[in-house]
């Protein structure tokens, strides 16, 4: 992978699709972000998956982690707070649902799609 700082265009334009998708419920478009055998990573794996790793790698993998997070009560809702630029990197910072702040951070490709994603969540 070539090691590039990410435009902040592309990177907010990234974001602010990233957010539409979640809150349209949409699992492919939420999926068409990420490359086919990325990785996540995320507390709530621990909790709702009982993968004691965290991490979880695949999209058939992940589908069903997501899909409970979709079908939640009340229905999920994000709001983009930040998107912080890296290298070859985005922190998106957000509120979730119950109002409290999130972060993700997605590592690309040099296609654009997301190789790996790390939650972290306020406790």
């Amino acid at each position: 992978m070539n090691s590039k700082m990410m435009d902040s265009v592309w990177a907010g334009n990234f974001a602010d699709e990233w957010i539409a998708a979640w809150n349209a419920h949409d699992l492919e478009r939420i999926f068409s972000h990420y490359t086919d055998d990325f990785e996540m990573t995320s507390p709530l794996i621990v909790e709702r998956m009982k993968v004691a790793s965290g991490t979880l790698k695949g999209k058939e993998n992940i589908k069903p982690y997501w899909q409970i997070g979709l079908s939640a009560a009340p229905p999920l809702k994000f709001e983009l707070v930040e998107v912080l630029a890296g290298v070859n990197s985005l922190t998106l910072i957000y509120r979730g649902t119950s109002g409290k702040l999130a972060a993700e951070v997605l590592i690309f490709n040099e296609s654009g799609k997301a190789v790996k994603g790390i939650a972290h969540y306020v406790g």
